[in-house]
Order: C-alpha cells, then sequence, then structure tokens
C-alpha cells in the first residue's frame, strides 16, 4: 500500500457494500472554473498590466517564477476561495492552477516566495500598479460599450473598516467604528443606470484616517481617463457624510463635477427638518404607515466660504409595536434638480456598500494580516484585481440564472468545477463530470471568453 492510498478512508456501514475512499486519482482539481478567469484575464490584460508596472530587482539567473505568474497565482487563487498566502501549499500542485498560470507539471510559487513578491514592491511600485489596475478596468469598459453611448458616469467613494488584530504598521485605534483597524477607501464606477458597480482604485488608509483622505488625489487620477474613454459622458460623485468637507466640495465644484454628498446631523439641520415632523406624525398616527416629505434649503457649516443648496429628508417612521420613530437626512448637493430626484439618485449608493460587502465576504479583502503597510496594500489591489475578473465573469453569465449572482456564488457555481487534466502530443484534455449541474451555464460563458465549438466528426 502506498502512502496516497493510506490517506483514504472507508466508510463500512453507510450502504449495503463498504465504501473505500482514496486519494490516488492524478492530475485532477476542484478548480477547473479557473480556465474561465484566466480567459477573461487574456482579454482584460489585467495581470499583465499589473505585472509592467513592478520593477523585479532579483538576479535574473535565479529567478524561477515570473512576476506575472505569481500575481496570477494570488489573483486567481483568492477568486476561487484560496485568499492567504499560506494556501500557496495546497495549490502548488494543482494542475488546473498550474495551467492557468502557464506552468503545466511544474509547482508553483511556495508561501515564502510569496511572501517575499508580496513585501517587495515600493510605494512608486504600488502608484503604478493601481494606474494599471484603473486604466485596465476602463479600457475593458469603453471597449465594450463602443457601440453604446455612455451618458452618465457614476463614482462612489466610501470608507469602510478593516479590522486588525495584531502588530501591522499604521494600525490605530477608530472611536467610530470602537477597534484597532485600517480604513482603507473603496471607489467604484457605475455606468449609465446599470446595477453593476465596477472597483477601479482601492485605496489602504491608516486607522486614524480623516474619511475624507486621498479622495482628490483619487479622483485627480480617474478623471483624466474617465474622460478620455467616454468624452461625451457627464460625471458625478456620491459621497458619505464624512466626505462633507470644504476642501473636498471646493474642489468637486472646480472640477465642475455635479455631487451628493449626505451631511451629518447637527441641530441647525434639525432645524431646517423640524417644521414639517409635526404633521408628518399626524399623518403616522392616521395611516400606521412611514411618512415622507422632501425639501430644500441653504445650509453653511462653519468652516465653508459660502452656503450651498441642501436637500431635507423629514420622515417618520411607523414601527409595529413601538413608537414613531424621526428620522431626518440630508444631503449637500449642486446638482439643479428636484429634492424627490437627487435624494433618490443618492440613496442608489447603498448598493455600492453591497460591493464592499462581497469584497469582505468573497474574497477577504479584509485579510490584511502582513506586517507591512506596504505588503498589505498589496494584497488589497490583489483583492481588486481578483474582484474585476469575478465581475467580468458576472457580465459573461449575462442572460443565465448567474447574471446577477455574488462572487461566492459565482465560486460555486462556475469555479468549483472537478475536472481531469490529461495531456498528449496534440492536445491538452480538461475532462468534467457530464452531470455537471451548471454546465450550460458554463459553456455559454466559455464561448463568451475566448472557447470555440469543437470541429464536427465525419
Amino acid at each position: 500500500m502506498n502512502a496516497d492510498s493510506r490517506q483514504g478512508v472507508l466508510f463500512e456501514e453507510l450502504l449495503d457494500k463498504p465504501i473505500a475512499v482514496t486519494f490516488t486519482a492524478p492530475d485532477q482539481s476542484s478548480d477547473g472554473g479557473a480556465l474561465l478567469l484566466k480567459g477573461i484575464d487574456e482579454a482584460m490584460g489585467l495581470t499583465e498590466g499589473m505585472a509592467r508596472a513592478l520593477r523585479d530587482a532579483r538576479q535574473a539567473g535565479k529567478v524561477e517564477h515570473r512576476l506575472e505568474e505569481m500575481l496570477q497565482e494570488r489573483i486567481l487563487g483568492i477568486a476561487c476561495g484560496y485568499p492567504d498566502g499560506n494556501d500557496a501549499a495546497r495549490l502548488g500542485k494543482d494542475p488546473a492552477m498550474q495551467m492557468a498560470c502557464e506552468r503545466r507539471g511544474e509547482a508553483l510559487a511556495s508561501q515564502p516566495t510569496l511572501s517575499r513578491f508580496e513585501n517587495a514592491p515600493t510605494s512608486t511600485g504600488l502608484l503604478r500598479m493601481a494606474y494599471a489596475l484603473t486604466d485596465s478596468v476602463i479600457e475593458r469598459e469603453r471597449r465594450k460599450r463602443s457601440k453604446k453611448r455612455v451618458r452618465r458616469i457614476t463614482i462612489d467613494m466610501d470608507p469602510t473598516e478593516d479590522r486588525t488584530y495584531g502588530g501591522q504598521q499604521l494600525t490605530f485605534f477608530s472611536g467610530f467604528y470602537d477597534n484597532w483597524c485600517y480604513l482603507p477607501m473603496v471607489t467604484t464606477v457605475q455606468f449609465n443606470e446599470e446595477a453593476e458597480h465596477y472597483l477601479i482604485a482601492p485605496l489602504l488608509r491608516p486607522g486614524d484616517a480623516k474619511a475624507y483622505l486621498g479622495a482628490v488625489a483619487i479622483l485627480k487620477r480617474l478623471l483624466p481617463r474617465l474622460r478620455r474613454a467616454f468624452p461625451k459622458a457627464k460625471i458625478f460623485v456620491r459621497m458619505d457624510g464624512g466626505f462633507a468637507e470644504s476642501g473636498v466640495l471646493d474642489w468637486l465644484e472646480a472640477a465642475r463635477l455635479g455631487y451628493a454628498v449626505n451631511m451629518p446631523k447637527n441641530s441647525v439641520l434639525k432645524r431646517l427638518a423640524a417644521p414639517f415632523l409635526p404633521e408628518l406624525r399626524r399623518r403616522v398616527q392616521a395611516t400606521q404607515k412611514t411618512e415622507t416629505v422632501l425639501a430644500e434649503g441653504r445650509y453653511r457649516a462653519g468652516t465653508w466660504f459660502r452656503e450651498r443648496r441642501i436637500i431635507v429628508k423629514a420622515e417618520v417612521v411607523a414601527l409595529a409595536g413601538r413608537d414613531p420613530r424621526d428620522n431626518e437626512r440630508f444631503v449637500i448637493t449642486n446638482l439643479p434638480w428636484r429634492p424627490k430626484k437627487v435624494y433618490r439618485f443618492y440613496a442608489l449608493r447603498g448598493d455600492a456598500e453591497n460591493r464592499i460587502k462581497e469584497l469582505k465576504d468573497g474574497l477577504r479583502f479584509d485579510l490584511t494580516s502582513c506586517t507591512s503597510f506596504r505588503a498589505n496594500q498589496f494584497r488589497n489591489l490583489l483583492v481588486a484585481a481578483s474582484y474585476a475578473l469575478c465581475r467580468q465573469l458576472r457580465h459573461e453569465a449575462r442572460g443565465t440564472t448567474c447574471e446577477r449572482a455574488q462572487v461566492a456564488t459565482l465560486r460555486d457555481r462556475l469555479l468549483k468545477l472537478a475536472v481531469t487534466i490529461r495531456e498528449t502530443a496534440r492536445r491538452i484534455w480538461v475532462e468534467a463530470p457530464k452531470t455537471y449541474a451548471w454546465l450550460t451555464v458554463w459553456r455559454v460563458v466559455a464561448l463568451r471568453v475566448g472557447a470555440v465549438l469543437p470541429a464536427a466528426g465525419p
């Protein structure tokens, strides 16, 4: 009995015959769907562009794993459910991952090699990688929409909590989140009225960062690229309350951007909503339903140089079995639309927050456990690249049952595909179960990312 067969187990009494489970089948993988991501990556040129952004300081004669190969190993691995560098020990011999990283029959980079790789980039290299990610996503969308006019682009910017538990650099205690953390900022773009949000510029920030830190710098980098790619599109910005800072608003106006920015409550703003609340409370008592009024006014914070238009949402919420509750909201804007339209536009930013949850839950965007701050920013970029591939996978599944699936569902249905791989003199054969539940969807996506139908037999 060889060592591999001794890894097996025996179920003696489950059925009328004993069931022997052995781990001896050669050249098999549970991640055959990585080939779909490989096809998408080739079309986008994503890892190729990000690899070009890095400088390889290693001695050429001692290099065994190319930068692009290691990037692919980490980015595809994250998409397939292996977010930690330590997962390299489990992936190194996987034939599907080896094939996707163009290293058939040879081991992928080990965990120590990947750890050195993640800690190597300089701040300049990380910035160039971020540019490469942004450019790849924008260029892909420009080509995809070459025959469809883009009338409106909406940029959403959101800070989020990334809890830290070790000795990471620049982790600080946040009073708002009541925890030690980083505060990365996630920037997404939305085209026209489409539901999809495209992650375009992740930025890791220290745990004590102001909400608006880095916002203007990101916009300065992003706007010229969007305007070159979509010269006829109007660009709008939506932001949370932490961005309602004089310098940010002044810059948005100088850049001729329409904006809708949440304004945290204060006593002055509450006075703007107060005249509407008594009548709303009477209506709630009569209807037992939530009642809302949208109005507008003028407001100037203490640090602002002038007044700005503000949308006032006065609302009384009806709660079953509880007393009605006042719910005032305020949005600073320079948009000329009616209050209802402005507020509806602002409220749509909630879906951008769902993309942050998808990043965390599906791809472990918050797995920033490296000691070095730069290494953790590098990890954020890896996750962002992985998300770009998964988001494009979702697009390629349009018209199927997977067109609105989140990353975790896409992984379960399309990436976690058991395959046997064998190579002959003329072809590589990838054999999947003919009872595969998502065969039809997988085949549709494969044809859209570069596969072709086999030639008919004689």
